[in-house]
């Protein structure tokens, strides 16, 4: 069985209805992923969605936490949503190799300290599968092949399609496993193994709220024991068959992914040090 990390998606949420100050964090914390990385042994770095981290901010984070631990990154929107990056910034979102280089230099603190897990290109449901998304997900591996690659796909265009668990495993992509509310245009709810590593995020249930909500009601979903139980028997087979998994809860509603995350731990049997 392969090596399993477990964590959460993002680990600062500190004003706003859903933030963990007090749910998780308890008064008066100092450094939260310092406190956080006590609990868990990886986590998905979302700020790099927005823009590329400063490498000083990412040297930083990598001193915060312990031997071992593994950040996975989102990748920049600039590379995967186009329509949210021109309405942020104000311009086209024209692919430059200076705006590769700038990324990868941001992940370069991670990378020099073993501590690079994987780079997740998250795309969104508008995402198709047609000759330019395939060619989108191969530019992505040719440019930023030297990491572990995982890719989230949310249009059922994709899991209709036999043919992208080829493109995928052609280029050793991890096809993201993603549990979330089911529309009539979504992906599927299982997609094949792809890569040697594996990769999970769970995103919660609250299907009423998923396209009315905000960008916090929308993940206010607490998993239940007996969906924890469900999913870490998907997670368990899936560590049998690659080399290494990841596992992300992203409800993250006040403090409702750690909570569950441990919930995962504990159906896997883990450590509080795995």
């Amino acid at each position: 069985m392969g090596k399993i990390y477990i964590g959460t998606s993002g680990w600062s949420y500190p004003t706003g209805e859903g933030t963990w100050k007090g749910f998780f964090y308890p008064p008066g914390t100092k450094n939260e992923l310092e406190f956080y990385s006590q609990f868990f042994n990886t986590v998905e770095i979302n700020s790099s969605f927005y823009r590329p981290p400063n490498p000083a901010y990412v040297a930083n984070w990598v001193k915060r936490t312990p031997p071992g631990f593994l950040f996975a990154v989102k990748l920049w929107q600039k590379f995967t949503h186009p329509e949210m990056y021109r309405a942020a910034a104000g311009e086209e979102a024209v692919i430059s190799y200076d705006d590769v280089e700038m990324f990868r230099q941001s992940l370069e603190p991670i990378v020099q300290a073993g501590k690079m897990g994987a780079l997740l290109a998250q795309f969104p449901p508008s995402f198709l599968n047609n000759s330019r998304g395939q060619q989108l997900i191969e530019v992505l591996a040719r440019h930023f092949g030297q990491y572990r690659l995982a890719v989230e796909l949310r249009h059922k265009s994709w899991s209709d399609d036999p043919k992208t668990a080829d493109l995928l495993s052609q280029n050793n992509i991890a096809w993201v496993q993603i549990d979330e509310p089911k529309f009539s245009s979504s992906i599927a709810a299982e997609v094949p193994l792809t890569a040697d590593t594996a990769y999970f995020r769970f995103h919660g249930r609250n299907a009423e709220m998923w396209w009315n909500g905000n960008v916090e009601t929308r993940y206010c979903y607490h998993y239940s024991p007996e969906e924890i139980h469900e999913l870490a028997e998907k997670v368990k087979a899936a560590a049998e068959q690659t080399s290494l998994l990841f596992a992300f809860f992203n409800n993250h509603w006040q403090g409702y992914a750690p909570k569950n995350a441990t919930d995962m731990k504990k159906a896997l049997q883990l450590t509080l040090s795995d």
